[in-house]
């Protein structure tokens, strides 16, 4: 049986998406669905409150990253009674992979996240702005209805109802509460199991969302085409997993599964390097433990095995870790694996946000030259190569390592600040080339 979805889309950044599709999650277990997260865009953090609540890893619905034939075999590697995706930004925002355009995609309906702390009628205004930009503009989005987001009841509540327009359905409201704030920092939100929301505050915002209206909007997505199989290996990929590496899509660690044996160790935890055929490092937050990945065994180990001709891919917390130092917003300096020749250093602000494509110039474990990869980048540090460098790809578009390039590359190992997802190839490339 098909597994049902709609899109939580948001009006604007920081309405509160991330708090609706946790609540509405939350309602529609309580009704006795069985949930599947997922999540619009590049975003690491948001799914991982989704998994918290759940217990599933959320899917990554990224336009860009995965063509559209690629977010469709990914929503269907979910399973469940029903799809949640969290929109990312506003409804329509975003030139490579918007809210709008993984709706249109997957041929789901979407439910808009309204601000209504201060507004009725014109909460009715908004939604049926929403709806008939989509219309005016040619896009296949249907917005089926709202959740009213710090919405109180009484007439408040009825007045938002009475000022929808018709055919639009008002699925509940998620009344204001300081227990329903999840603190942030750079990159965005703490990780879900940071900070969990308030287990009492959750299940009283679930209690003003109408379940059974939600599960009757669900639309059916498209039949994914899963032929394009690869063949299974003898190699065996390490991939760090801890609170230093902790930025890697659940289909990434599927695909490498699907084709190799998969061991994880902890750098931050002080685990030694397993027996392995490669290494991925994914992103996260070494900067916020830069002493223990000083100290690290598994690190000390990584620029040996290394320099032997060992495999080692680092995508930007793992970038970070491969180069010679990393110095915090304090100015306190850290030696790293020293694989890479550059030196980082984290900065008060973001130094690149954006999705990219890069230009592969020479052949590197996840590409072959001439090769393009598309991907996300999103980092607060900068990278100070050595005069000796050597760069794998040249960007078209974003900003890379030095604003023209990405990638540095030494020995057979690559670092790049581009995320990139399964879908698009570069792990099945590592596997191959291993």
């Amino acid at each position: 049986m098909t597994m049902q979805g709609f899109v939580l889309g948001g009006t604007s950044s920081g309405v509160g998406k991330t708090v609706a599709t946790l609540a509405v999650i939350r309602a529609l277990e309580d009704a006795g669905a069985d949930v599947q997260p997922a999540k619009a865009g590049p975003d690491f953090i948001d799914p991982s409150h989704h998994a918290a609540l759940t217990g599933k890893p959320s899917r990554t619905l990224d336009v860009w990253m995965q063509g559209e034939e690629g977010i469709v075999r990914n929503y269907h590697r979910g399973h469940g009674d029903v799809c949640v995706v969290e929109g990312v930004m506003g409804l329509y925002d975003g030139s490579k992979s918007s809210t709008a355009m993984v709706a249109d995609a997957l041929d789901l309906p979407v439910v808009l996240v309204v601000d209504a702390k201060a507004g009725m009628e014109s909460v009715g205004a908004t939604a049926l702005g929403f709806r008939e930009y989509a219309r005016e503009a040619g896009r296949d989005v249907e917005v089926a209805g709202i959740v009213a987001q710090r919405a109180h009841g009484g007439r408040h509540e009825e007045g938002i109802r009475d000022a929808l327009p018709e055919g639009m359905e008002f699925f509940g409201r998620i009344a204001p509460s300081g227990d329903l704030e999840i603190p942030d920092r750079h990159l965005g939100l703490h990780m879900g199991e940071e900070a969990p929301l308030d287990e009492e505050a959750l299940e009283s915002a679930a209690e003003h969302l109408d379940a059974q209206a939600l599960l009757d909007a669900a639309g059916d997505p498209p039949e994914p085409d899963f032929s394009a199989g690869r063949s299974v290996t003898d190699r065996t990929v390490a991939v760090a997993q801890d609170s230093a590496f902790c930025f890697v899509y659940p289909a990434t660690l599927e695909r490498l599964r699907e084709r190799a044996e998969v061991v994880t160790f902890a750098p931050t935890d002080g685990d030694a390097l397993p027996d392995c055929d490669g290494v991925y490092l994914p992103g996260g937050y070494p900067e916020l433990h830069p002493e223990e990945l000083s100290e690290s065994d598994a690190l000390a180990t990584l620029a040996d095995r290394a320099s032997e001709g060992l495999p080692v891919v680092g995508e930007c917390g793992g970038l970070m870790a491969m180069c010679e130092s990393l110095t915090t917003k304090d100015g306190d300096t850290y030696e790293m694996a020293g694989i890479l020749p550059a030196d980082v250093e984290m900065k008060g602000m973001y130094q690149a946000l954006d999705h990219v494509e890069l230009r592969t110039t020479r052949d590197v474990p996840t590409a072959d030259e001439g090769d393009r990869l598309t991907g996300h980048e999103f980092h607060y540090s900068s990278a100070d190569v050595g005069t000796d460098a050597r760069f794998a790809f040249e960007m078209e578009r974003g900003d890379g390592i030095d604003g023209e390039h990405d990638g540095l590359i030494t020995y057979e190992s690559v670092g790049t600040y581009c995320h990139t997802h399964a879908e698009h190839g570069a792990f099945d490339a590592l596997i191959d080339n291993l």
